[in-house]
């Protein structure tokens, strides 16, 4: 371990400012300060709300992450930051403090994809990924299918949501049922006490003819405010959690089925699910269940490492350093599209020169 890359993480794409420190593939710390109560009444995320929450908290949350590890900033051989994709003011917030802290201890900076971080934290559990690996990463902003032959260079997208991500769906049908945001933990809890058989909710993509490894989850959400506004209407109760476990039902039966298909077709033999709503423990029975009839090793990191957090960032960043990629430029800037493809954005000649200018 004498050897391994010492790297700090800093991710703020959406509501969570996440500091996280890693040695190599050992997690050393992860703090994360989340807004996610200055958003519950608006029942979404609020951008300004979320870019003013990551500025109060980044410096301290820094601070906390570094004694927790035991360690100080000039221990450090690198820093990684989400540059994208995500909220824009947000991931700014993010992209300035670690250009600061990478500028003023001298030390590499690394920009990195979001998407990609999300498949590098299962290392800090399950250790290194094999190559290639299927990824399924399912949260409140993308739901999509990724084949990574190399995290940190090569990551090809097979398919995504067409319209919401699962997450969001997640969120909407909370929402029409009455109960708390964010959504995916609710209705995970209130499902557990219904009948996931009980109501026929449509499963969009899934015919024949279809995009094999795209989802759609709008006509479902659809579907579910629907089935819910008849019986009101009717003067019926509505049995929550019927609902509740259907709709979820529907949702993990299409993930679980084209992930596992995806790796059939591509010929991988493992698959990581990552997200945000990888902590649904349907979603991970489902898996666990298909992966094991068709022979797939199934990798989900611990539902803490699902969610945002510093410490996917800093485990990519590590392995960034350790396989000596090229650190970003000091002009670096957060890109709230940034395509998968793009696992870090790298230091052109013509950043590098600029920067020694600039020394």
């Amino acid at each position: 371990m004498a050897d391994e890359p010492l790297v700090l993480g800093i991710e703020t794409s959406c509501d969570e400012t996440g500091v996280g420190i890693v040695h190599g593939t050992t997690l050393l710390a992860d703090a994360v300060a989340s807004s996610v109560n200055d958003h519950a009444r608006y029942g979404g995320v609020v951008p300004e709300i979320a870019s003013r929450a990551h500025l109060e908290a980044m410096v301290p949350t820094i601070q906390r992450a570094l004694d927790t590890a035991g360690i100080k900033a000039t221990d450090l051989d690198g820093i990684a930051v989400t540059a994208g994709p995500g909220l824009a003011g947000a991931l700014l917030v993010g992209v300035s403090a670690a250009k600061a802290y990478a500028w003023a201890l001298d030390k590499p900076l690394y920009g990195v994809n979001h998407l990609a971080s999300h498949i590098c934290v299962d290392q800090l559990e399950h250790g290194r990924l094999p190559e290639p690996t299927m990824a399924l990463l399912v949260s409140g902003g993308h739901s999509s299918l990724l084949l990574s032959s190399d995290i940190t260079s090569d990551v090809r997208p097979l398919g995504a949501t067409i319209d919401d991500a699962a997450g969001e769906a997640f969120d909407k049908v909370a929402r029409v049922l009455g109960l708390g945001f964010p959504g995916g933990p609710h209705v995970d809890r209130t499902a557990r006490d219904g009948d996931g058989k009980a109501i026929a909710f449509p499963r969009g993509l899934s015919a024949s003819n279809d995009p094999a490894y795209d989802f759609s989850f709008s006509g479902l959400k659809t579907a579910v405010a629907r089935w819910v506004e008849a019986k009101r209407r009717a003067g019926e109760e509505v049995p929550v959690a019927d609902v509740a476990a259907s709709f979820q039902e529907a949702v993990t039966d299409v993930l679980t089925r084209k992930a596992v298909r995806a790796c059939k077709d591509n010929g991988v033999d493992h698959l990581m699910i990552g997200g945000g709503v990888a902590a649904n423990s349907r979603l991970r029975e489902m898996a666990q269940q298909r992966c094991d009839r068709a022979g797939i090793v199934l990798r989900v990191p611990r539902p803490g490492l699902c969610t945002d957090n510093g410490a996917m960032v800093a485990a990519l960043g590590s392995e960034m350093v350790r396989r000596d990629r090229t650190p970003s430029a000091f002009d670096l800037s957060a890109d709230s599209s940034l395509p998968v493809t793009e696992v870090h954005v790298p230091h052109t000649e013509f950043h590098a020169h600029a920067h020694e200018s600039l020394r």
